[in-house]
Parts: C-alpha cells; sequence; structure tokens
C-alpha cells in the first residue's frame, strides 16, 4: 500500500461571491521512502496540495488515504494528532521561538506527548539537534544563529517525533547558495539512510534537482509527473507561459 494515495481530490474556497478551484481532481500515489518537489507557477496549487498533503486543510471532496487513514473524512483533532504522529514541517521563515534557545524550540512537539519526563525531552533534543551538526549550539538563541543553522534547527524539530514524512515549504528560500546545497544535501542523507519521505515545494529548479521525482502543477492539476529533470523544466517553463 502506499504512504500516500490520492483519489480525485478537490479543493474549493469560497471567498465571498468566488469560487477558487486551488486543486482539481488530483490522483496521485507516493511510496514510502521517495523524494518529490512540488513545482509550479504562483497560483498553481502547490502549496494547497502540499497544506492538503500535510493534514493542514481538509479536501473539500475526493480521498486522500495517508498510510491506510482516510484524511478527509477525519475531525479537525483526529487529523492534528495523525499529523503529529506522521508529518513533520519545515518553512522557508523558520518559525522559531526568538526568546527560547535551540534545545526549547526542539523540545516544543514533545510536549504534547504523555508521560515524557522533561528529562527525556531534553535528551531526545540534544540528540536530535547533533543529528543536524547543531551538537555545540545546543543553547543558543535563533538571533545568535545564522540563517541556515536556524533552518537546521527548525529540521531538528521536525524530526524530533521520527515522522514518516518532512515536508518543505521552499525550505531555502531565505538562504545563500552555498547553505541552500549544505540543507538540501541534508534531506538526501536523511531520505537515504533513514528512508524518510521527503516532499518538497520549491521555485528554485537547483533545488529540485535533489528530488528524485518532481510534480508540476498550474491551475490546480498535476501536468506532469516525472523522474526526468530536464523534461520537468520544460513543463515548467510551458506551466508558466504556455497554454495547457
Amino acid at each position: 500500500m502506499p504512504l500516500i494515495k490520492l483519489t480525485d481530490l478537490w479543493k474549493v474556497y469560497h471567498l465571498e461571491e468566488t469560487v477558487v478551484e486551488a486543486i482539481r481532481g488530483v490522483s496521485l500515489s507516493i511510496e514510502q521512502g521517495e523524494f518529490v518537489a512540488l513545482m509550479g507557477p504562483s497560483g498553481s496549487g502547490k502549496s494547497t496540495l502540499m497544506n492538503t498533503l500535510g493534514c493542514l486543510d481538509r479536501p473539500t471532496r475526493g480521498s486522500y488515504l495517508l498510510d491506510g487513514c482516510e484524511v478527509a473524512e477525519m475531525s479537525p483533532d483526529a487529523r492534528a494528532e495523525l499529523r503529529n504522529r506522521k508529518i513533520g514541517f519545515v518553512f522557508q521563515n523558520f518559525n522559531l521561538l526568538a526568546r527560547t534557545s535551540a534545545m526549547e524550540n526542539v523540545e516544543l512537539p514533545l510536549l504534547y506527548t504523555r508521560h515524557l519526563s522533561a528529562r527525556e525531552r531534553r535528551r531526545r533534543a540534544a540528540e536530535m539537534l547533533t543529528r543536524v551538526g547543531l551538537g555545540d549550539r545546543l543553547e543558543h538563541h535563533p538571533g545568535q544563529l545564522s540563517g541556515g543553522q536556524q533552518q537546521r534547527v527548525a529540521i531538528a524539530r521536525a524530526l524530533i517525533n521520527n515522522p514518516a514524512i518532512l515536508m518543505a515549504d521552499e525550505p531555502t528560500g531565505n538562504l545563500d547558495s552555498r547553505t541552500s546545497k549544505e540543507l538540501m544535501s541534508l534531506f538526501c542523507d536523511l531520505n537515504e539512510q533513514n528512508r524518510i519521505t521527503v516532499i518538497l515545494v520549491t521555485h528554485d529548479p537547483a533545488v529540485a534537482r535533489y528530488a528524485r521525482r518532481i510534480l508540476v502543477l498550474r491551475d490546480g492539476v498535476v501536468v506532469l509527473d516525472t523522474t526526468d529533470y530536464g523534461q520537468a523544466l520544460e513543463s515548467l517553463h510551458l506551466a508558466a507561459t504556455g497554454p495547457l
């Protein structure tokens, strides 16, 4: 069974008198251990698809099976519980708490885990920060860290609950090219060594090159699903400038 299976998935927003079909009839499967990039022009639906896959939004209709569980029929609380168990998130702006240490930022998701002592939370957080190369920055606050180091803290926080899926929305958007390469190498290591499924949204072809599968979206539709990087770039250009 695929880790993720979408069947005729739609996400529709009603904005006053306007109806926006952000995702239109998407069907696809993602296996455990894949590395997938979502690409497309602004307004193509890639972020909406990411939010739906991440159980942040409920699909309007269609089926979304996550590890065999039907997400489309879940209550908000049930989706939140599934999200906390299965998915870790990394965002462009890091979303770290400014007045707390790297250790405390990474510990945060563990506060929702019952019967876990403060000592055990700290041990796990320290272990995860060491894993992403920040074992000597445990007590540093975000303002004392570079952009790349802050993003590594965010990745450690995303991984602290041992999720099956790591989702990243423009994770290199605020980083220079050298730091972006280092970060993407880390994603690759996590994917290859730990079999973590990585799904990322990016507008940067250099970042998408790290993925082994690329989905190109336009107007809420997946117009190409490919493992061929060159084909993806050509389709992306057509999606941005030409007709369907």
